[in-house]
């Protein structure tokens, strides 16, 4: 079922630059950004009460907190210039390098998490990064 879940993710961010490069025509990065933003907390908040999911909200530990904070933090920087990138690149060279997320996430997933990189992971991670090479220059 993850898997379904990760290649809808996959559909929805390739919308998402898409849609995004054609509304940001004329408008500032940040601001469209915000814009965003504020959709996706909307949408959020939404899938909480329809799910009845916002009793939980006590349960949470002061770790979950500082770790969903700080990824947070993350993710809004990574919007910040996404948004910015797209706004000044081609959607067609910006995404590409983006997605080098994936090789990142897999050696942080290495360092931080002890989650095993095999030799298939290295060449994934080495095609992954040839393969933005070559899209984006």
């Amino acid at each position: 079922m993850w898997f379904l879940f990760a290649l809808l993710s996959a559909v929805f961010a390739a919308l998402t630059s898409i849609l995004a490069k054609i509304g940001i025509d004329g408008v500032n990065s940040n601001l469209a950004t915000a814009i965003r933003t504020m959709v996706v907390v909307v949408l959020s908040w939404g899938m909480v009460f329809l799910t009845d999911a916002q009793h939980g909200l006590s349960e949470i530990s002061q770790k979950s907190w500082l770790f969903l904070v700080l990824s947070g933090l993350a993710t809004g920087a990574s919007w910040l210039c996404y948004y910015r990138a797209l706004q000044i690149g081609e959607a067609s060279k910006v995404v590409p390098v983006d997605k080098l997320s994936a090789v990142l996430t897999l050696v942080l997933a290495f360092v931080f998490l002890h989650e095993p990189f095999t030799v298939k992971s290295l060449a994934g991670c080495v095609l992954i990064g040839a393969g933005t090479l070559l899209m984006a220059l």
